[in-house]
């Protein structure tokens, strides 16, 4: 297929056909469609080893991208380079061009504010550059991703294959649940982040991650002090990106 043909893919055609498909037929799709222009992506968060394994298994030199904030817990990094040598990722670490000791004597710091706006601020200097950054030196035509709609309520409108920013959005576990997932890291005898076993069931920076308690309505209000569920990476850019995402979705 090429680059003319890629940009003018019908997603409700595509996603009709794919309806059916196993996760690891949409990664092989993936794979078929843009060869070394798909990407993926990880945050080494708590199933993480999820993603990395099931794609790795059909394409196990695929760059994989880890935004790597500077804010991270310890156990994180650890985890990061255990699954690294595990799996034998081509691990492809971005950073901000702003270090966190500018960041934070130009802007202070940031999570500290406990306001939306200082949040946003934040993730679009430490994730979203870095991450758009990745995209373009890797010449990314299609990106996967370990999305799950069970988690936010944006996430509840994803079709298998989607379109952000121009790049081409591929979910092979779109539809699983949390027992796909224990039943996927049990069958495989694979890891999950240490934060697991202390009440965490998402983990990000160490600011502005915590414990699931009895008073969280949603896992996703764990993160970011419940103010908000998404850290931009995966939002559409533009108003009319994501209306054509809401009418391709009906």
């Amino acid at each position: 297929m090429t680059t003319k043909e890629k940009s003018q893919l019908d997603l409700q055609v595509v996603n009709r056909e794919l309806a059916q498909a196993e996760s690891e037929e949409l990664v092989q799709w993936g794979m078929d469609n843009f060869g070394d222009r798909l990407v993926m992506t990880t945050s080494f968060g708590i199933q993480a080893a999820v993603m990395l394994h099931l794609v790795t298994r059909v394409a196990p030199n695929i760059p994989v991208i880890w935004v790597d904030t500077g804010y991270l817990p310890a156990e994180t990094y650890q985890f990061a380079d255990k699954l690294t040598k595990k799996l034998q990722l081509n691990l492809k670490v971005y950073q901000s061009s702003i270090s966190p000791a500018r960041m934070e004597a130009l802007h202070g710091k940031l999570w500290e504010e406990d306001n939306v706006e200082a949040f946003n601020l934040y993730d679009s200097i430490r994730k979203v550059e870095p991450m758009q950054r990745a995209l373009k030196e890797l010449n990314a035509a299609a990106w996967l991703a370990g999305l799950r709609s069970n988690q936010t309520k944006h996430r509840q409108s994803l079709q298998k294959i989607d379109i952000q920013d121009k790049i081409y959005k591929i979910y092979p576990i779109l539809t699983w649940n949390s027992r796909d997932i224990y039943q996927y890291l049990t069958a495989h005898d694979l890891p999950y982040h240490p934060f697991f076993d202390i009440g965490y069931v998402s983990v990000g920076d160490w600011h502005s991650s915590r414990p699931l308690s009895a008073e969280d309505n949603d896992e996703r209000d764990t993160r970011f002090n419940g103010l908000k569920q998404e850290c931009g990476l995966h939002l559409p850019s533009t108003p009319e990106e994501e209306e054509s995402l809401n009418s391709s979705s009906l």
